[in-house]
């Protein structure tokens, strides 16, 4: 696996490759939800390139931005397993040469749901994202569902934005228990990690979301909101210091 910190000496490489490019980019803190992109990616793809990159203008907490994992020894190692073809770890510097004077923002769907209580983070996503399509020129990239609002802004952006690029959403990938995969699932304590997997246990119920929103806040979450928007339900409570998001498809629910 080759591995570029120097966005130049990167892109001097990516002038070299004529063969197909999945692009899947990532936090760090890799799990089998980031492996899952990245083996579609490797199935649909010549190439397969991989991202790290602990975006900072997306935390709307610099303290949630500082406690953020970044294993990165294990992450490099997970991803030479997986037989990546390339990994580009670039510093604040080499993304924001410009001290993120300039940004991307969307005027409406970024500003329900997770845009509604984190003012900024879908500006630091998708500004983020386009400087990374601009770098790596992919032909598909891939992002999973768990976020998605994410995926869907990002859909649209390229879009809006007449960018070649297919934008692949993969399934959430669960534990056992049902619970999301997520970096920020290290971050719990045992107690929580155990009573972590009653959002998605409650979300796939047939209530209201109100219901399911009364039903969580009684066992110890703190809810910010359960909304259904068309088929998909999302649900985003914080369990201790722990923000956790989760959605699903449904085919109907009682109100």
């Amino acid at each position: 696996m080759e591995i570029f910190k120097d966005i130049k000496k990167f892109k001097n490489r990516r002038k070299e490759i004529k063969k197909t490019v999945g692009f899947v980019p990532t936090m760090g803190a890799l799990h089998e939800g980031h492996l899952s992109l990245i083996k579609k990616s490797k199935l649909e793809n010549e190439i397969t390139i991989v991202s790290i990159f602990v975006n900072p203008t997306q935390f709307n907490d610099k303290n949630d931005l500082k406690k953020y994992p970044r294993p990165l020894k294990k992450d490099i190692k997970l991803l030479s397993d997986e037989k990546v073809d390339i990994l580009i770890t670039p510093s604040y510097e080499e993304i924001y040469p410009d001290g993120y004077r300039y940004k991307l923002t969307e005027t409406d769907f970024s500003k329900k749901l997770c845009g509604k209580f984190r003012p900024g983070h879908f500006d630091g996503v998708l500004t983020v994202v386009m400087k990374l399509f601009n770098i790596v020129k992919p032909d598909k990239a891939y992002f999973g569902e768990k976020d998605y609002q994410q995926y869907v802004l990002i859909k649209e952006m390229a879009k809006a934005f007449f960018l070649d690029i297919e934008i692949v959403a993969c399934p959430t990938v669960r534990e056992p228990d049902g619970l999301a995969k997520s970096s920020r699932n290290l971050l719990l304590n045992p107690k929580e990690r155990k009573k972590a997997s009653l959002i998605f246990e409650t979300m796939v119920k047939n209530i209201s979301d109100e219901s399911v929103k009364k039903i969580l806040n009684e066992n110890g979450f703190k809810v910010e909101y359960v909304e259904t928007i068309n088929d998909r339900r999302f649900v985003a409570a914080k369990l201790g210091n722990v923000r956790l998001i989760d959605n699903i498809k449904i085919s109907r629910r009682k109100e």
